[in-house]
């Protein structure tokens, strides 16, 4: 799938990951509220295979397919 990858104006690691040809049309009101301006870091093609930093490409197909986004939190702080 191509997808592309936006950050967080409000928060530091804060990522959204939306089918290229659909954009952010999918992503609810609220949710992109709280995200704040969103800016564009890439685009790529995503495979189950594919290696991610942050998540595992299997759950974010997966969420793309169920909700037309993925949202990747930030790492939790260390206590």
């Amino acid at each position: 799938m191509h997808v592309s990858i936006f950050k967080s104006s409000k928060r530091e690691y804060l990522y959204l990951y939306v089918p290229h040809s659909i954009g952010l049309a999918e992503v609810p009101d609220g949710l992109l509220a709280q995200f704040g301006e969103s800016e564009k870091v890439m685009d790529l093609m995503l495979t189950p295979s594919r290696s991610l930093a942050s998540a595992k490409a299997e759950d974010v197909l997966a969420a793309l397919d169920d909700k037309g986004y993925y949202l990747q939190m930030p790492p939790l702080d260390p206590i």
